[in-house]
């Protein structure tokens, strides 16, 4: 069975500029903004900056890999995968890398670098 909808995927557009992502942890809405350019994705969190590596896989999957972790489970790579995009947003998937246990969010570009 095929669908006649085809979601917009125009990863090209999310690759590099300046985002917002908001979160439930532990029940409160927790908002992270972060930098991404073509090598690095530097993040905002609670007043910490974290700054991880890029390597992009394909137009909408890349890996992140932390540039200066302080623990073993910082260390661990993540795996990103945008699935659809709309206007200033894009939803994606993301896990551990080599991990089944897949989580989904919806980022928001709020600096328009184009």
């Amino acid at each position: 069975m095929h669908s006649c909808y085809a979601p917009e995927q125009n990863c090209a557009k999310f690759q590099q500029g300046t985002f917002e992502f908001e979160a439930l942890v532990e029940g409160e809405l927790k908002k992270t903004r972060f930098l991404r350019n073509e090598s690095f994705e530097i993040e905002y969190y609670e007043g910490k900056t974290d700054t991880a590596q890029i390597r992009w896989i394909n137009d909408c999957e890349y890996v992140l890999k932390s540039q200066d972790p302080k623990n073993r489970q910082e260390a661990q790579a993540m795996h990103f995968k945008i699935l659809t995009t709309e206007n200033n947003q894009y939803t994606f998937e993301y896990s551990l890398v080599g991990s089944d246990n897949k989580q989904q969010g919806t980022a928001y570009k709020v600096v328009n670098d184009d």
